[in-house]
């Protein structure tokens, strides 16, 4: 049973860099590499479930320090900011960030609740980024909009 376990592994990491290459999606392309490079050493199965575990967080404070970056070299400032509340859009803009950031952190907490929704986000965003040119930030965020329809409809996991 390992052993299927383990060649399975293999050809779906391996199918899905295929659908990368096929779909020319770069990001997705360099992270099936990866996954499969470091499972060629022994120490993956130690490497693994630190990725996992605090991957996404790693993610969200790169993400967060490009975002950073035109404050930083002055290209964004406080005019701009309070420009942005000058205009429905930059209100609208503001509620989606924070209705955003919450399904997020409602999103990942489902994640780690049930894990077996996490093969059907994770395939969805595949499809979404190779097929539909999407980016790969959607598993998060994605999670936080399953566990909102979920809670809508009373069919969250355990309840």
């Amino acid at each position: 049973m390992k052993v299927v376990l383990y060649v399975e592994s293999w050809l779906f990491l391996g199918i899905i860099l295929l659908v990368a290459v096929l779909g020319k999606n770069q990001s997705l392309i360099i992270a099936a590499a990866v996954v499969l490079i470091l499972k060629l050493f022994p120490f993956s199965n130690k490497l693994f479930p630190i990725i996992n575990a605090k991957g996404i967080n790693w993610g969200v404070t790169i993400i967060s320090i490009a975002i950073l970056i035109p404050i930083a070299t002055g290209r964004i400032g406080f005019k701009d900011l309070f420009n942005a509340f000058k205009s429905p859009v930059g209100f609208i803009a503001v509620a989606c960030g924070i209705l955003v950031a919450v399904w997020s952190s409602k999103g990942v907490g489902l994640l780690a609740q049930s894990p077996e929704i996490t093969v059907a986000l994770v395939f969805g965003t595949i499809m979404g980024v190779v097929f539909l040119k999407g980016i790969a930030a959607g598993p998060v965020i994605a999670s936080g909009i399953t566990y909102t329809i979920l809670t809508v409809f009373n069919l969250l996991p355990g309840k």
